[in-house]
């Protein structure tokens, strides 16, 4: 560990104002050589302003930042990357059409004598950072190939190949399998070893125990507590983080799925078969699977289990192909041909990517609320202002979404926030069927227990819940049962009233208990 006396980083009176909203008040925070600093918070408490301060995405009003004891100014990025410091975004900024090598290497391209491009070198140190990383692709391959935890782990390389000394990372792990996961700690124990400083922002409060050496907490844009990492409890943390005692509100234990509940989907075998298979897809290849009104079922499986082609091809989202087995709904034989008549047949999709699949963030908060309604509302082809924005209002409130207004952009919430606006628009369709994909990916506690009450309260209203995640305690403590998928294939069905997150686990990975798990994740 660093010398406490002399920091590797130090932040001294930060603070941060957009139009009169304090997002940043007055903030001190002193990071260490060889130190994981765990950044706590709710969506909106002022984490990612704060390291937009840090890495020279963002001027601060007030305040100072030392780099080795000396005050530094950063006027952008490029500032903060000679000074060594990183940031890894949670929001993959990534551009589709190039490729990986491209994409780490964007604006800072090795050049040869003649100055022109190195691309040989590009690919040859790009290969060699993802092995680092314990990533098996091609760097050639586009970016837009890749699914998004596989883009995930292109920016963390992105990030790596800078050198830093100081590497911010803003929830590195939420589109990760388990054993990326652990690939990711292993660089991390790497970088710490090598002297770098940490800040790692995460809402997965197993990660931080296990990863981290201290942890600050924030919340309304002030540091609130400080905690020795290795002792805190989630309770603590989740209290400092929304100033009252939370309770994730999973279901009662014990509690089983709807007695005797009709059922309302039913998937028979369902495989498609695609012409040109999109790389990185695994489109489904044997599915079974039934959902009975008010029920919530889980889909697990590790990355690339087919979870998410799953819910795609349910709303009519997935490539076109020719389709073997049979889906119904209600008893009837459907086979959604598009989201528009998906909607029509009463099934809601709440998609992984919000910011790219689930909102038009240059619009409205109250634009993307309506936008699968406007049909309902509009009266002879015409919506009324008053009516739209009573639909609006009374959807955010009750979805306890924070916002200024419903005017503003949508992309300038929370990420909570922004879930809590997709969900809120599902939800108002009054679907029969509710597919969500990752729902609290990136969500802080305070908005995942918000996110777990409406869902409870839709299955009660007698709405069917398929719910794919890659957060076990999710899976287990919110769902009624649970289909395991691997290589785009239900492989189990598990009762969560009687299994354990170990049990789930090893049944993702193939292995049937708990030792297999850890055997397998040490290969």
């Amino acid at each position: 560990m660093g010398d406490e006396a002399a920091p590797l980083v130090e932040l001294i009176g930060v603070s941060k104002s957009f139009g009169g909203v304090h997002a940043v008040r007055d903030v001190d925070l002193a990071i260490r050589a060889g130190e994981v600093h765990a950044l706590l918070g709710e969506n909106g408490a002022g984490k990612s302003s704060l390291m937009k301060v840090l890495s020279g995405e963002l001027a601060a009003d007030h305040g100072e930042i030392r780099i080795d004891g000396r005050p530094v100014r950063l006027h952008g990025p490029a500032d903060a990357q000679r000074a060594g410091v990183a940031m890894i975004h949670q929001e993959l900024d990534l551009v589709p059409a190039l490729s990986v090598a491209e994409n780490v290497f964007l604006g800072r391209e090795p050049r040869t004598r003649l100055g022109t491009l190195d691309r040989r070198r590009m690919l040859a140190d790009t290969a060699r950072l993802l092995d680092r990383a314990g990533v098996a692709f091609d760097p050639r391959r586009p970016v837009e190939e890749l699914r998004t935890g596989e883009q995930q782990l292109v920016v963390i390389v992105k990030a790596l190949s800078l050198d830093a000394r100081i590497l911010i990372m803003d929830e590195p792990t939420s589109a990760l399998s388990a054993r990326e996961v652990e690939r990711l700690f292993e660089v991390i124990g790497e970088l710490r070893r090598s002297g770098a400083g940490i800040v790692y922002i995460s809402h997965r409060m197993e990660e931080i125990g296990r990863i981290a050496d201290r942890a600050t907490v924030l919340r309304n844009g002030g540091v609130v507590a400080e905690f020795d990492a290795r002792s805190m409890t989630a309770a603590q943390a989740s209290e400092a983080m929304v100033g009252r005692p939370v309770h994730l509100m999973f279901r009662a234990a014990g509690e089983s799925a709807p007695a005797q509940g009709e059922e309302l989907l039913r998937v028979e075998g369902l495989a498609v078969r695609v012409r040109r298979p999109r790389p990185g897809r695994r489109e489904p290849a044997g599915v079974a699977l039934s959902v009975a009104k008010g029920e919530i079922v889980g889909l697990a499986g590790l990355l690339g289990a087919g979870r998410t082609e799953l819910l795609e091809t349910l709303y009519g989202a997935g490539p076109k192909g020719a389709w073997i087995g049979r889906v119904l709904l209600r008893g009837k034989e459907i086979r959604p041909r598009s989201p528009r008549h998906a909607l029509k047949l009463g099934i809601a999709f709440v998609p992984e990517d919000r910011r790219i699949s689930g909102l038009a963030l240059e619009h409205s908060v109250l634009a993307n609320t309506v936008l699968s309604i406007m049909d309902r509302i509009a009266r002879l082809g015409w919506v009324p202002r008053g009516r739209e924005q009573g639909v609006a209002r009374a959807s955010t409130q009750e979805l306890g979404v924070k916002l200024a207004s419903l005017r503003h952009p949508v992309g300038a919430l929370s990420g909570g926030n922004q879930q809590k606006v997709v969900l809120g628009r599902s939800l108002l369709t009054e679907p029969a069927l509710l597919l969500l994909d990752e729902p609290t990916r990136g969500v802080d506690v305070g908005a995942k227990a918000e996110i777990y009450r409406l869902l409870g309260e839709a299955a009660s209203r007698g709405v069917g819940v398929l719910l794919a995640s890659s957060e076990p305690a999710e899976l287990v403590g919110v769902c009624h049962r649970v289909v395991v998928l691997r290589g785009g294939r239900s492989v189990r069905e598990l009762d969560t009233a009687e299994v354990s997150e170990a049990d789930l686990l090893a049944a993702a990975m193939g292995q049937g208990s708990l030792e297999d798990l850890v055997a397998g994740g040490a290969r």
